[in-house]
């Protein structure tokens, strides 16, 4: 057997189990399901603290090795093992990916371009119990702590996890009777460019910006909000 990345492995897992969950056989379903997600990671930590400490490995990873760890295959290894005939593509777009890869899904929705779609993203670090190099003027936090929108932030930490959700269109969901937890009635995706304190800093004007065409596309008032959920950098 291959050494695969436990987070091919996990993201192959959680499609399957988000299908059942919806109600759906992975084995039979007759519409075109998409896949899109990313996983965490600069490189895959599986890969180059378990694999490449291995002298026997080394020497192959250019081949089924890489297929099975890189973080490229992802999505179509779910779309292949669960024979998914939809737009299958892996989304990069560091702390964003999920919810990108769930703005992606929604448009190939929307283009008709599939009947179903999975979206998500995983991150899985591996040794799990490790600590980090802290680095002035770096990301990372100095005492392990992430403290978001908070005068005392000083730096963010990371973890593992995973999901995905089945989407579909409203109108065919209703139809077919699916158990539906929550409607998407608009999403939006901008870039700050350079109108920033620095490139891993987060833009305010930018973030309003995007914001607020959300809530154009959605057609909501923003008086009639009542939660809002966020991703905050730690600094």
């Amino acid at each position: 057997p291959l050494p695969m990345d436990p987070q091919h492995r996990l993201f192959l897992e959680c499609a399957w189990e988000a299908l059942e969950n919806a109600g759906y056989d992975p084995r039979n379903i007759a519409t075109p399901v998409g896949v899109f997600g990313g996983a965490g990671g600069l490189l895959s930590s599986y890969f180059f603290s378990q694999m490449g400490a291995d002298s026997a490995l080394v020497g192959r990873t250019a081949s089924l090795e890489h297929i099975a760890n890189d973080k490229d295959f992802l999505t179509t290894r779910v779309s292949y093992q669960l024979n998914l005939r939809g737009p299958s593509m892996n989304v990069q777009t560091a702390c964003s990916t999920s919810l990108v890869a769930v703005h992606l899904a929604c448009q190939s929705l929307g283009c008709q371009e599939c009947g179903m779609a999975l979206a998500g993203g995983v991150t899985i670090r591996i040794p799990q119990l490790a600590g980090y190099v802290f680095e002035e003027g770096g990301i990372l936090s100095s005492d392990g702590h992430c403290r978001a929108f908070d005068a005392a932030a000083q730096g963010t930490i990371f973890g593992s996890g995973l999901g995905i959700v089945v989407l579909k269109r409203l109108d065919e969901a209703l139809v077919d009777g699916d158990h539906i937890r929550a409607v998407i009635c608009g999403s939006a995706v901008n870039n700050d460019g350079g109108t920033k304190l620095s490139y891993a800093a987060a833009s305010e004007t930018g973030q309003a910006q995007v914001i607020t065409e959300a809530l154009d596309r959605a057609g909501f008032d923003p008086a009639t909000v009542t939660l809002i959920e966020s991703h905050a950098t730690g600094t």
